[in-house]
């Protein structure tokens, strides 16, 4: 299991309200804070939107200074920044995860929201079914495979930490049928999700077929929130071939209205179980 480990992300997140906020006390726009603390503008606006990679130890003590921080704050700053260098586990997997690394998110959420329509959620997947996913149908060599395969477990054991997030996960009765590596994978994974739906802190509803249309029928996403109030929630869109970070207010209002309209419509958690468990059934007899 890997140990708890702090979020870079989030640290580039916390460093930039801190900075954004000692500017807009300060009352100054972003080019007379950058011209005043001697720091090129573009720098600091990267700073101010958790874009930069690299945080500077000149440039913090060039904005402390200039914005006559005391020295607990200036402290602040530097831990903030010193935290936003760590490296988690998920780097090793950078080629698997791509730049927008969900994990790094996951590391410190307190509380997953995810809607999916076609697939098993990553958090809640057996090896054998996240082995055909990636496979795709196609005549792919196992070394392929082991890789992904290994860093999508390896999300997983956010579930089994101290404290886990409060997970709800509203899955399509589609994703359920599909089957996905055949009668005996997919038999397995439908009980180990019956299973995980035992947990204290996870919840998994099933939207039927007889639901009808519902707002959610865009796609899949995720909405994750976080303990600390400061750290706004954040929507993970992914599609073929990368996963989009929202954290504009707005987008982040409609998606949760999608998942209140989902949420509403699906079946509760216990008549889910017993849906999924069914299914499981009915294709223990096809093995």
């Amino acid at each position: 299991m890997h140990p708890p480990q702090k979020s870079p992300n989030i640290r580039r997140r916390r460093l930039g309200h801190v900075l954004r906020g000692l500017r807009d006390q300060a009352g100054l726009t972003l080019d007379a804070a950058a011209k005043g603390a001697g720091v090129p503008r573009s720098t600091l606006g990267r700073m101010e939107t958790a874009e930069a990679r690299r945080l500077r130890l000149s440039d913090l003590n060039a904005l402390a200074n200039f914005y006559g921080v005391d020295a607990e704050t200036r402290e602040g700053m530097h831990e903030l920044a010193r935290e936003a260098k760590e490296r988690g586990w998920w780097s090793k997997y950078k080629d698997v995860f791509g730049e927008h690394a969900l994990p790094d998110w996951e590391a410190e959420a307190s509380a997953i929201q995810t809607f999916q329509p076609q697939l098993i959620p990553g958090l809640f997947q057996t090896p054998s079914y996240a082995t055909a996913i990636f496979r795709g149908g196609r005549a792919t060599p196992d070394e392929d495979i082991e890789r992904p395969v290994e860093a999508r477990m390896s999300r997983q054991q956010i579930l089994n930490r101290v404290h886990p997030p409060r997970m709800t996960a509203v899955i399509d009765e589609g994703a359920l049928h599909r089957l996905i590596g055949g009668p005996e994978v997919m038999r397995e994974q439908l009980e180990h999700l019956s299973n995980l739906a035992m947990r204290h802190n996870i919840d998994v509803q099933v939207l039927p077929y007889g639901a009808g249309e519902h707002l959610g029928m865009e796609g899949a996403f995720t909405v994750l929130d976080f303990p600390e109030p400061k750290d706004a929630p954040i929507v993970y869109v992914e599609n073929a071939t990368t996963g989009l970070m929202l954290e504009d207010a707005e987008e982040l209002d409609s998606y949760n209205m999608i998942f209140s309209n989902v949420q509403g419509v699906a079946l509760s958690s216990s008549l889910s179980i017993n849906f999924i468990r069914n299914i499981a059934q009915s294709l223990e007899k096809q093995t």
